[in-house]
């Protein structure tokens, strides 16, 4: 039986600081004569072939983050990370790599992250460990000197993160922050401000564990409404706790799942809205949060894939008549949300994705929702639709094919979607213009290359379809044709009127 502690995804940050999947496997850890030393090896799961072969170098500085994840660099702008499927796996690995460098398996970075002059860096290390200033109302200013001064030092980050980390500093500022609130201490809370922006800088995993747990992540956002360049605070607390409250559609079991979703909507926020816009040289220093939201979004999609109660349950209160119009939109916008959420993914795992998708029934249940009379309903569905003719259009010919083969020509899905577009109300053709561009993508032979036979995907296309399309558009021009004689006739008759 294959060990799935050992079970990786290996990811390479790529220009745009996102992570690429490199593919799946077992990572090891072994000797390397060509390498000579210790390495870390992971061969596909797939073929056995090898997805990485990185020597531990004793000077590189490695990172553990959120207990199933190893991140280092292995040159300047080359970054990898080790995503395991379990945690027993992680620490293994981790116990592997700190002795390795000789250092102790409980901290969660093995070196200082340098890049300061020689002189700078004797300086700093021949100095005591950072100390904090009691966490008090009247040494706040003193506190948010301290954090604005340590940014510019990589070293004295890494100090400063780890005092903070070992005195529980954080919640200590997260009390003091409720005390300034109650009290309308404006400068206080100004300075909070400060120093909570300045911890974001030090770009640590273990601090935003804390900073992000449920227990203190509204009293840190409710820090950063506080901004002292605005005459007043902003309200995000209120537009979470009210506007953007999180309902259920169909009730989730796992507490884990529902508190990741909580967490990685809340943390997306604060990185979409709530933190000011990072300059240049701020935007690197962020890169553990925007590494903390993607494995976040990875996990939840996931960890939702493999709930097969709860995708049968959505498609089996979707596609039932008895369901009412106020649940049905929100089950359609559900998943409309669910398939926009895939787009963060990598295409390995978005492919996957779409396949359990597929074979929970998702195209007969759009088949069933565009047929409604709902405009919002179908407008949604239109979304979903769209989003698996963009990401897997071979899956939706394939569906088409074998339904026309089997069904009533008036209930394709395809046909639903010409007419639909033929019949779209919008006086700008938003729609109509949409669909034309989906079912172009549809019946381009140009990304048909992966399809066994060309040939016989278009003739089945045209044959069931085309025909509708071309009978809808005489229709409706002789429709039209029929209007403008009505309107002639009217205008004849208003002349002749007028003449009397």
């Amino acid at each position: 039986m294959t060990d799935t502690r050992r079970r990786v995804k290996v990811y390479t940050l790529n220009e745009d600081r996102q992570w690429d999947d490199r593919g799946t496997g077992h990572v090891s850890s072994a000797y390397v004569e060509r390498l000579k030393g210790m390495s870390l090896l992971v061969r596909a799961e797939s073929d056995g072939s090898l997805l990485l072969e990185s020597k531990i170098n004793p000077n590189t500085a490695y990172q553990k983050q959120q207990d199933t994840l190893i991140v280092w660099s292995e040159a300047e702008n080359y970054d990898l990370a080790l995503s395991f499927q379990e945690k027993a796996g992680c620490d293994e690995i981790w116990e592997k790599i700190c002795q390795v460098q000789g250092k102790d398996p409980s901290v969660d970075i093995t070196q200082e992250l340098i890049d300061e002059s020689e002189e700078e860096r004797f300086d700093d290390m021949s100095s005591p460990g950072l100390e904090l200033p009691p966490c008090e109302l009247s040494r706040l200013e003193e506190v948010a000197e301290l954090v604005a001064s340590s940014l510019p030092s990589p070293l004295r980050r890494e100090k400063l993160a780890l005092a903070l980390e070992n005195e529980g500093y954080i919640r200590k500022l997260l009390e003091l922050f409720r005390v300034c609130e109650d009290l309308e201490n404006r400068e206080g809370l100004h300075h909070l401000y400060d120093i909570i922006k300045g911890i974001f800088l030090l770009n640590r995993t273990a601090l935003f564990e804390v900073m992000f747990s449920e227990e203190c992540i509204m009293d840190m956002i409710g820090c950063l409404e506080f901004d002292p360049s605005l005459p007043q605070p902003r309200r995000h607390r209120e537009f979470l706790t009210t506007t953007a409250r999180f309902k259920e559609v169909i009730p989730i079991s796992d507490p884990e799942l529902r508190q990741k979703i909580h967490q990685t909507y809340r943390v997306q926020y604060i990185q979409d809205m709530v933190l000011p816009t990072p300059s240049v040289f701020e935007e690197n220093m962020l890169s553990t949060l925007h590494s903390f939201i993607f494995f976040n979004k990875v996990e939840i999609v996931g960890m939702l894939q493999d709930d097969e109660k709860f995708l049968t349950e959505l498609f089996a209160q979707l596609t039932d008549e008895a369901t009412d119009d106020d649940k049905r939109h929100e089950l359609v916008n559900f998943l409309k949300e669910f398939c926009a959420f895939s787009q963060t993914l990598q295409p390995q795992n978005r492919d996957a994705f779409f396949k359990t998708l597929s074979n929970m029934g998702i195209l007969p249940a759009l088949e069933v929702i565009l047929g409604m009379d709902d405009v919002q309903v179908r407008g949604a569905a239109t979304d979903i639709f769209s989003y698996l003719v963009e990401y897997n259009p071979s899956m939706v010919r394939e569906f088409v094919m074998q339904e026309s083969q089997q069904n009533d020509d008036d209930i394709l899905l395809i046909n639903l979607i010409i007419e639909h577009m033929i019949c779209d109300t919008d006086p700008e053709l938003g729609g109509a213009v949409q669909l034309m561009g989906l079912l172009r993508t549809l019946v381009d032979p140009e990304n048909m290359l992966a399809t066994a036979n060309v040939r016989h995907v278009l003739i089945s296309i045209y044959i069931w379809c085309i025909s509708r399309l071309l009978r809808l558009i005489v229709c409706f021009m002789a429709l039209a044709i029929m209007t403008i004689i009505v309107i002639n006739c009217l205008f004849l008759w208003l002349s002749l009127y007028n003449c009397d």
